[in-house]
């Protein structure tokens, strides 16, 4: 069992100042920011969605590798309103693709996609934050759910809200409290590659 500080506000802002220091994220989340919420905040023209959707996908390496179907699929789905009023349903509805007779399911990406209009209404899933929730669960027992439910938006969403309140860091925000998990995740749950 790794030896993993237990949550709490110093050890969130310790990560958070790490996440500020680290110049290629903070220019990929600001320039992010600016095409999702200055440059092209709706998504009702394909255009718009291609280059978000191409950039999300090259920034955050989530291997689509055909990234214009994903796109023409977010634009059928006219998810505008949706994004506003924070439905969790729409992350499944984007991740849910069909490319050449195939049915993907790109969950991580959706979720990073949603997030990157709604940072307050939708948290980013990826591995090392669901190891990093995991890890706790089995130690402090602060939810009752297994790794399939992280998968579940709605559930995951929950998960990180239990998780806020049980170590007493309900003040920081979802996108705060993925800065913490993902960089705890990463390093002590480093990715192996062979």
């Amino acid at each position: 069992m790794k030896n993993i500080p237990r949550p709490c506000k110093s050890e969130v802002e310790k990560y958070l100042n790490r996440w500020d220091s680290l110049e290629n994220y903070v220019l990929q989340e600001s320039s992010l920011y600016k095409l999702f919420h200055k440059t092209y905040p709706n998504n009702n023209d394909i255009n718009d969605i291609l280059i978000k959707a191409s950039s999300l996908n090259d920034f955050y390496s989530t291997n689509i590798f055909s990234i214009f179907p994903v796109a023409k699929h977010i634009l059928e789905l006219d998810i505008d309103k949706r994004l506003k009023s924070g439905d969790t349903t729409l992350v499944n509805d984007i991740a849910n693709v069909t490319i050449g007779g195939i049915n993907k399911h790109f969950y991580s990406f959706a979720t990073k996609y949603c997030s990157h209009h709604n940072a307050d209404d939708f948290p980013i899933y990826d591995s090392f934050v669901e190891k990093v929730l995991l890890h706790f669960k089995k130690i402090d027992k602060f939810e009752q759910f297994n790794s399939s439910d992280l998968k579940d938006y709605s559930k995951f969403k929950n998960i990180l809200i239990s998780f806020k309140n049980f170590y007493n860091i309900d003040k920081y925000g979802l996108k705060d409290i993925d800065r913490y998990l993902w960089q705890l995740g990463k390093e002590y749950f480093p990715k192996k590659y062979y």
